[in-house]
């Protein structure tokens, strides 16, 4: 698949039609929408809601939009970095793990808010599930891992971990047309479709207490689950339930309406964001990043949102 579909799927946003979305990409129109057509093939979708004009993208389209270009600054930014890299043999890239639900937004924001306070540093992202990020940390396959805390991120091994932030885990679900939530737990009889952590998500149990204080597992149907947060972003956006995600993935989808809290306004979590290290593992560069994130440990590194 040409990553770079995406491109066009932008373009045919921004113009609301194809023949001027072709003209922007050097293209004849038929040809252009040959691209959108094969990407749609891909996708298993319909990306385009072609009934009216100007052209929409779907919400289908919209997800994978925003999908596509992520992983394309993504791809562009491992280039740069890459080539840097080449240039200047003596500099050192640093790597860091991260959970899947912390590595979509949480991680850039603050590898931002890092950079401008200690400065630049060559970095890669290797996003996994938390045993794997664990794992590769003793290894030495990453320098860093970033998790919410979690008695099951520590197992063995010399690890070390400093705060270096916090989030907040918080119930949404997508709005009805007049803007209340579509799963809003107003009737304790009827069980709310739940967007569950999967097992292999250690953010799924910083929930349990929580359920248990307010006696919410009863009132929860689990339809679907993922160790992804950017999944059950996915299908809360969707309309397909309730889920508990971290408000530095959805603070988007609420600012626009896309998606609205739901429950009490006490039923959310605020997981403390940890930096670990493999203290039988450091160099003169992560051993500087780590003293200057211990300094500026009660500072939080992320921009309030």
């Amino acid at each position: 698949m040409d990553i770079l579909l995406f491109r066009d799927l932008d373009r045919l946003r921004q113009t609301g039609n194809f023949s001027q979305a072709a003209a922007l990409a050097n293209l004849s129109q038929p040809a252009f929408s040959r691209r959108i057509k094969s990407l749609e093939t891909w996708v298993g979708a319909l990306l385009v809601d072609r009934s009216r004009q100007p052209v929409r993208l779907t919400e289908a389209g919209m997800q994978m939009l925003e999908a596509g270009l992520q992983a394309l600054t993504r791809i562009e930014q491992e280039r740069s970095q890459i080539l840097e890299v080449q240039s200047l043999p003596d500099k050192y890239v640093v790597t860091f793990g991260a959970q899947h639900s912390i590595g979509w937004r949480f991680y850039p924001a603050w590898l931002q808010a890092l950079e401008d306070a200690y400065g630049p540093i060559l970095s890669r992202l290797r996003a996994d599930d938390l045993p794997n990020c664990m794992r590769d940390l003793r290894d030495g396959d990453v320098d860093f891992v970033i998790a919410y805390a979690s008695p099951d991120a520590i197992q063995r091994g010399p690890v070390d971990s400093i705060v270096i932030g916090e989030d907040r885990l918080v119930p949404v679900s997508k709005p009805g047309d007049d803007g209340r939530p579509l799963f809003d737990f107003g009737n304790r009889d009827v069980k709310m479709p739940f967007l569950r952590f999967g097992n292999s998500a250690p953010i799924g149990a910083l929930l349990e207490p929580l359920f248990a204080r307010h006696r919410i597992s009863g009132a929860l149907r689990t339809v679907y689950e993922n160790s992804m947060a950017g999944a059950l972003r996915i299908r809360a956006r969707a309309g397909d339930g309730v889920g508990w995600l971290p408000k530095s993935l959805v603070q988007p989808d609420l600012e626009s309406g896309i998606l609205v809290t739901t429950g009490d306004p006490d039923w959310v979590v605020d997981p403390a964001a940890l930096l670990y290290r493999n203290m039988a593992l450091i160099n003169r560069v992560t051993r500087s990043i780590w003293t200057f994130l211990e300094v500026r440990q009660s500072v939080s590194l992320v921009p309030p949102g």
